[in-house]
């Protein structure tokens, strides 16, 4: 299916724009994935993502994806509730101090608990601390509906918006096969 898909571009140019949300959850902990693994990331990935038509990265390969998440560059910060992965953020340090928000989001039965500005508040941090000098992202119209939000509310400001008409499913792909149309029938 063709569907006009806007995307949205926001950056933090200093670290007292960040206007933390922390949760007081006692459950809720946010540590970095140290280790590359391509299994727990393409987890992550399609958990998340698979609910939202995040599709660039499934023909990666092992190696592939090996070879990406081994980068110095890159670093991985997950966030658990009770023990239970529950979201993610993928930093990735770029020229000229920039650090890319690369991937950003949580799995189902986690949304909408306050998690998202949690993980968000403590990854900003983490991407000034890698020696950054901005911070962007990016978010689309086929993104969750409060991600656009979230990134304004923790201090991000948008500098460019662009429209284009994308070919996706006709619907989400979900973390594995028939998952999106199982928990959304």
């Amino acid at each position: 299916m063709r569907v006009d898909v806007t995307t949205w571009y926001l950056e933090m140019l200093d670290p007292e724009q960040l206007r933390p949300a922390l949760s007081d959850n006692p459950k809720l902990l946010v540590m970095q994935a140290e280790i590359p693994s391509p299994e727990f990331s393409r987890f992550l990935y399609t958990s998340v993502g698979g609910d939202y038509y995040w599709l660039d990265r499934l023909e990666g390969t092992y190696s592939r994806w090996l070879e990406y998440l081994q980068r110095p560059e890159v670093q991985t910060w997950v966030a658990y509730v009770s023990g239970t992965p529950a979201g993610y953020m993928e930093l990735q340090l770029q020229p000229h101090s920039n650090v890319e928000i690369v991937y950003f989001g949580l799995l189902q039965q986690f949304r909408g608990q306050r998690i998202g500005g949690h993980l968000l508040s403590v990854g900003v941090r983490q991407a000034w601390a890698m020696g950054a000098q901005r911070v962007w992202v990016h978010t689309c119209s086929l993104d969750g509906p409060y991600a656009l939000s979230n990134y304004q509310a923790r201090g991000f400001q948008l500098y460019k918006e662009e429209t284009r008409t994308l070919e996706v499913p006709d619907e989400p792909i979900g973390p594995w096969p028939g998952a999106y149309r199982d928990r959304h029938a």
